[in-house]
C-alpha cells in the first residue's frame, strides 16, 4: 500500500533513538523527509548520518519555548514544507506519586506536559489542511504503571489534550492521534527493568504478561506511527492507539 508519504515533510521530536527514531527511520524508508530533534548534539549528529539526505537535525529542548517555532523553520528552510509531526518526549524520574517532592513534579510538568502541549500548539498553527500530529504518549494514560507516578499524572492530561486539539482542528482538516507503547524495548523500558535490581528477570517477567508473549520492538512502533501521520490514515483523528502486544485488557 501507498502510504503517500513521498516527499512530505515530518518533524520528530525525542527522535535521536527509540520510538521517535524508529518513526523517523520508517517514514524516510518510505519517501518522506524528516527533521529530528533531541537535547545531545553527539546523538542527533549519529542520528541524521544513520537516516541519511532525506534528514536533518536540530539539537534543541522542548522546555525551550523557541524550540517548537525553530523546527518549524528548519523544515520550511530545509525541505519547503512542513506535514505533520511526532511529538515525544523521555520518560519522568521514576517513583511513586508519594515519593516524589514538588520539584520533581514541577520539573515533570514542564517536560512532559506544558513542552509537549507548547509543540503541538505551535506545530497545528503552521499546518495546513491534510496536516497530522501524532502525541507519543503510554499506556499509562488507560491504566496506572506501578513505580512510574510521575507519568500516571500527566500522560492522562495530555490524552485529554490531543482529544480536545482534534475536536477543534478537525475542522481545518488537521488530525490529532495519540499512540500508546506498552513494553516496546526501549532505553526507558530498559532503565525500569534495571530498577528493580534484576533486569533480566523483569525483562523476562514483563513478557510474560503480554498476550503475544515478547516484548515489542521499536521499528513496530515506528511503522504504526509513520502509517497514522500518513495520508492514508486520513480518516482516524481523536483516538488512542495502543501498541501494546494486547497487554491492555480493556475493550
Amino acid at each position: 500500500m501507498d502510504l503517500g508519504l513521498t516527499d512530505r515533510v515530518y518533524v520528530l521530536t525525542g527522535a535521536s533513538k527509540g520510538l521517535g527514531y524508529a518513526t523517523a527511520r520508517a517514514l524516510a524508508d518510505d519517501g518522506a523527509r524528516v527533521v529530528i530533534s533531541a537535547r545531545t548534539p553527539s546523538s542527533v549528529d549519529e542520528a541524521v548520518a544513520n537516516l541519511g539526505p532525506a534528514s536533518t537535525g536540530v539539537a534543541a529542548d522542548l522546555t525551550d519555548p523557541g524550540t517548537p517555532e525553530l523546527l518549524v523553520h528548519t523544515a520550511m528552510e530545509r525541505f519547503g514544507r512542513f506535514d505533520g509531526a511526532l511529538i515525544s518526549v523521555g520518560g519522568p524520574k521514576l517513583g511513586t506519586a508519594l515519593q516524589h517532592a514538588d520539584d520533581d513534579w514541577r520539573d515533570a510538568f514542564e517536560t512532559v506536559f506544558l513542552g509537549v502541549v507548547r509543540a503541538a500548539r505551535t506545530f497545528a498553527a503552521a499546518l495546513s489542511e491534510g496536516g497530522s500530529l501524532v502525541f507519543v504518549l503510554s499506556t499509562s494514560t488507560r491504566v496506572p504503571l506501578p513505580g512510574l507516578g510521575l507519568s500516571n499524572g500527566l500522560r492522562p492530561g495530555l490524552a485529554g489534550v490531543a482529544k480536545d486539539m482534534a475536536d477543534e482542528l478537525g475542522p481545518r482538516g488537521i488530525r490529532v492521534v495519540s499512540l500508546l507503547p506498552g513494553r516496546v524495548l526501549t532505553d526507558r523500558n530498559r532503565e525500569i527493568f534495571a530498577a528493580s535490581g534484576d533486569a533480566a528477570r523483569a525483562e523476562a517477567d514483563a513478557a510474560t504478561k503480554v498476550p503475544l508473549g515478547r516484548l515489542g520492538r521499536p521499528e513496530e512502533f515506528g511503522r504504526v506511527a509513520a502509517f497514522v501521520l500518513s495520508p492514508a490514515a486520513s480518516y482516524l483523528t481523536g483516538l488512542q492507539i495502543p501498541v501494546d502486544g494486547g497487554s491492555l485488557r480493556m475493550l
